[in-house]
């Protein structure tokens, strides 16, 4: 257990200076989250009037900024010069069918989900469970598209399945240390939400740092209207910060196994 501690900490103090020396060279996708947040914000004020089209055109946009934002976060984490400008512009596209392919093969069931509810409110625990089942199972679907070779939509899924099954106390332990705090209304409510998406709604994907940030402050006794201006002031950066981090852990625990990484810790031990 201790060897297991220590192979893990390792992992996660690799996993941050990666981080950091990613947003070094990416600290531009910063802004571009906020540009691409008041671009989502221009465009629901547009097509909400649309309807079921504007819910369509809505989809074609979240995927279009989602995936510009996992192809600049692939070149922060891979890449080895600064991201410019022109990165930014050339992101449009990257990953945008893949993320449509794996949103509407969850959109089938969180439909039915959602029918289901409404015909019958007492079946909100099932609703809840289920989608935090998605919410776990799926929660490295956005690393899988792009940092793993994948064939279609479903391949994403069950890669996405078996990681977690083979890497899931170090996945998710960051997460529990975060939220573990704030209780577990907290996780449930935020895997309610994320399960629909499996990570992949640009929103929502902002949503996790602003909500977490926003307990936090909270919880420390700040007034309601600064926790407001800090929260939203440090989402963007936080939420790029939790993107790389994510990826390079992703990287980390792909590459090796946990019999391997607790072999190495020896040697990180050996050489402290």
């Amino acid at each position: 257990m201790l060897m297991l501690f220590t192979s893990t900490l390792h992992l996660y103090r690799d996993a941050l200076r990666a981080t950091g020396c990613s947003l070094v060279r990416g600290w531009l996708v910063i802004p571009a989250v906020i540009v691409f947040t008041l671009a989502m914000w221009f465009a629901g004020t547009v097509v909400r009037p649309l309807g079921m089209v504007g819910g369509f055109l809505m989809g074609a946009v979240n995927a279009l900024l989602i995936g510009a934002t996992l192809s600049l976060v692939e070149q922060a984490i891979k890449g080895m010069r600064g991201i410019t400008v022109r990165d930014v512009y050339d992101s449009m596209g990257h990953y945008f069918w893949d993320v449509i392919s794996v949103g509407f093969v969850l959109w089938i069931p969180t439909m039915l989900l959602d029918t289901s509810l409404r015909a019958n409110p007492e079946s909100q625990f099932l609703v809840t469970a289920c989608l935090l089942l998605v919410f776990i199972l799926l929660n490295p679907a956005p690393e899988i598209i792009y940092l793993a070779r994948h064939d279609s939509p479903l391949d994403v899924l069950k890669r996405s399945y078996d990681f977690v099954l083979e890497n899931w106390i170090e996945w998710f332990l960051p997460m529990a240390l975060l939220l573990a705090p704030l209780g577990l209304s907290l996780f449930f409510k935020l895997s309610s939400r994320l399960g629909r998406g499996a990570g992949l709604d640009f929103i929502q994907l902002l949503l996790v740092p602003f909500t977490v940030l926003t307990a936090w402050l909270t919880d420390l006794g700040i007034s309601a209207e600064l926790t407001g201006a800090m929260a939203l002031l440090l989402t963007p950066p936080l939420t790029v910060g939790m993107l790389l981090f994510r990826g390079h852990l992703f990287v980390a625990l792909s590459a090796t196994s946990r019999r391997q990484r607790l072999y190495q810790s020896q040697f990180h031990d050996s050489a402290g």
